[in-house]
């Protein structure tokens, strides 16, 4: 189970494609930001998104010196604090059949689905200092519901069984725990794997919703 989180399904990734330039970093939160969730969430978003700083404050403060000492504990947190935030599909959420969601618009619209809660501990772990290498999301088919799921996994070193954060449990599992997952594909900032293969088989930024994700943060950036 360890390797195969490394790794997806060509059928999966054929929706997703597309080439195009990568924005990076998490969004600064700008008068002009916060002004446009006012006027498009209200002020109990910005309200939400005020409290995610702060956390962010607590779990940076908090934080192992070195990556490879993050672990259960440290990672609870995060998972914790995103949770939280109520589930909603994309297509009651946006009207959308699939939508990635900015960490800023899922705590701003107060909802979000398993790609929303995978991305937002995404950048939350990033802020934190762990590299992206240490990071994977990662497409799994949940195999008790029989539906396309995603997860982060982390891995504590290069070799080392992940850990799973999933929006399903609050639980905190390693990868040889979660044996209700399959993985298909997963992806980081710069690098895609799929199952079975050990080495990087594409670049993220071949994901067309990840682009498109990355852009529309990078457009919050610079508001």
């Amino acid at each position: 189970m360890t390797k195969t989180f490394r790794t997806g399904s060509f059928a999966l990734l054929a929706l997703l494609f597309c080439v195009g330039a990568v924005a990076t970093g998490i969004a600064e939160f700008s008068p002009n930001l916060i002004r446009h969730i006012q006027e498009t969430w209200g002020g109990e978003a910005v309200d939400r998104l005020k409290g995610w700083t702060g956390k962010e404050s607590e779990w940076v403060a908090k934080a192992p010196k070195k990556s490879v000492e993050y672990e259960e504990d440290d990672l609870k947190p995060i998972n914790k604090f995103w949770n939280k935030v109520p589930y909603l599909n994309d297509n009651k959420h946006w009207g959308a059949d699939d939508y990635w969601a900015t960490p800023v618009e899922m705590l701003a619209s107060n909802a979000g689905d398993c790609e929303d809660y995978s991305i937002a501990k995404y950048f939350s772990l990033k802020e934190m200092g762990l590299p992206p290498g240490s990071l994977r999301i990662t497409y799994v088919r949940a195999l008790r519901v029989n539906e396309a799921h995603m997860v982060l996994a982390y891995y504590p070193t290069p070799d080392a069984e992940p850990y799973i954060l999933d929006n399903m449990t609050g639980k905190l599992l390693l990868a040889s725990e979660r044996m209700d997952l399959e993985p298909v594909f997963s992806f980081n900032d710069d690098d895609m794997w799929l199952v079975g293969m050990a080495d990087s088989k594409g670049k993220s930024s071949q994901i067309r919703l990840w682009s498109e994700l990355l852009a529309k943060m990078e457009k919050e950036r610079r508001m």
